[in-house]
């Protein structure tokens, strides 16, 4: 008698390499957030320290002129002469750290209030969803603006601007999930032998939907990048001497004729950033979302 034998799954990692969108998105991740994180180990300048003798000065790798460095402007300098490069390395800090407060903590948020709705239905149900109905029916950008016009530029503010309604699609998509879980077996099983509210919902639907949360995450992790990016430009972000990507634009955008590189880098910084990440989040959906067409 004949056995058949089973085909062997390939493994997380060895899928991930095969993948070559996700894969040369998450290298250039690893690359962006490793140089961002060390940004002191990468360059020799200060974010901050101006040279007007070198004012406006386009990419070189002629060594720099200052004290005590060798390193040349290998992406120019700014309208007062401060280094690109060095700039976006710590603007990066300030962009990943807004996006990453936001996501996460409207995440933490959104996912126990979507539980909530979606396990206990009716008045909670009805309440929370009205909720992110109201929350969600203005776009974010606006309501963000409209409380740092009024709280103040600055990051922290900012962070809480974006804070407001950063949790209601994270509550909608938990509360989705929630409502196919709650029926099944495992759920039922919990309450035939009593288990407690607590414990099926920690113990039992919570690890089954961590994968399309973990997707949302990435993904709303570009959108508050790039969110930062917007009100940083129209000067409603961070204030300088502090620096991030959104507000490189904003002050090189009046030199985008004489010195484009000031717009450019940034720019295209951001962009890599936000498509990189909407990469791995696409890749992390079809890899673990049971009802994403395998091709």
């Amino acid at each position: 008698m004949e056995t058949t034998k089973k085909p062997k799954k390939t493994s997380l990692l060895r899928r991930f390499r095969h993948n070559k969108p996700a894969l040369i998105a998450g290298i250039a991740l690893l690359i962006i957030f490793t140089m961002v994180i060390l940004a002191p180990v990468f360059t020799d300048y200060g974010p901050a320290k101006s040279d007007l003798a070198n004012r406006l000065t386009a990419p070189t790798m002629a060594p720099g002129e200052a004290v005590g460095v060798t390193q040349p402007h290998i992406l120019g300098t700014d309208q007062l002469g401060r280094d690109i490069y060095t700039r976006l390395l710590y603007g990066g800090r300030v962009s990943l750290n807004v996006g990453f407060t936001v996501a996460t903590i409207g995440g933490i948020i959104g996912v126990i209030l979507g539980m909530l709705a979606g396990y206990f239905g009716g008045w909670t149900d009805m309440i929370i969803m009205r909720m992110v109905d109201v929350w969600a029916s203005s776009p974010t950008l606006l309501i963000a603006l409209t409380f740092v016009m009024i709280l103040g530029p600055g990051q922290k503010n900012l962070i809480l601007a974006l804070l407001i309604n950063s949790w209601t699609l994270f509550c909608r998509m938990a509360r989705s999930q929630v409502l196919v879980i709650r029926s099944s077996a495992m759920v039922e099983s919990g309450h035939a032998i009593g288990a407690s509210t607590n414990r099926i919902l920690y113990k039992h639907i919570m690890p089954n939907i961590i994968s399309p949360m973990v997707t949302t995450y990435i993904l709303e992790l570009a959108h508050f990048i790039n969110a930062e990016a917007n009100l940083s430009f129209l000067g409603f972000g961070v204030q300088p001497p502090d620096t991030s990507w959104g507000l490189m634009i904003g002050e090189g955008r009046k030199y985008l004729t004489q010195a484009p590189w000031i717009v450019i880098f940034p720019g295209l910084l951001i962009a890599t950033t936000v498509l990189c990440l909407n990469l791995m989040g696409n890749w992390i959906r079809d890899e673990f979302d049971p009802l994403a067409v395998k091709l």
